[in-house]
């Protein structure tokens, strides 16, 4: 059996602002809905991506900016981040973890450490390793984006 994630509700406080912020940042309109006044539903897709974004009014009851964590996967990360920071979108400088490891932990858009001895440093990973270089965004809400950069992806993916 096959199963694909393919489509994450986003808990957003103004939908109209959302979807302006998800623009400018160069995810494609795939719908938009007004279904109701009070249920309306916005659909949007990363650029290349398989999986898309839904966020309205009257889709799910989680806080907005609740979401952290989302990460999107880029082939080159320092292209990537200077893309979104050239459509007016604040993202972080181009960090990577002193152990080589994935982040785990975020906070409004800012990743945090919760493992003694792991510190976030400056820059690409030295080698440029797959899996090693990160730099974070937020919506207008606070829902926490990190783009990773990967070149090579781990065996069975």
């Amino acid at each position: 059996m096959t199963m694909k994630l393919e489509l994450f509700v986003l808990p957003v406080s103004d939908v109209d602002r959302a979807r302006a912020f998800y623009e400018k940042a160069g995810f494609r309109l795939d719908l938009a809905k007004d279904v109701t006044e009070d249920f309306r539903a916005v659909h949007l897709t990363p650029p290349g991506s398989e999986a898309s974004i839904l966020f309205g009014k009257g889709l799910t009851t989680a806080a907005p900016g609740s979401a952290q964590g989302l990460y999107l996967i880029v082939t080159d990360i320092e292209e990537a981040r200077a893309e979104l920071v050239g459509r007016g979108i604040a993202v972080s400088e181009v960090f990577h973890d002193d152990k080589g490891i994935f982040f785990h932990g975020h906070d409004g858009g800012e990743v945090v450490h919760d493992s003694p001895g792991q510190e976030r440093l400056a820059g690409p990973h030295p080698e440029r390793a797959s899996y090693g270089s990160y730099a974070t965004f937020s919506d207008p809400d606070g829902n926490g984006w990190v783009l990773q950069e990967i070149t090579q992806r781990f065996p069975g993916r």
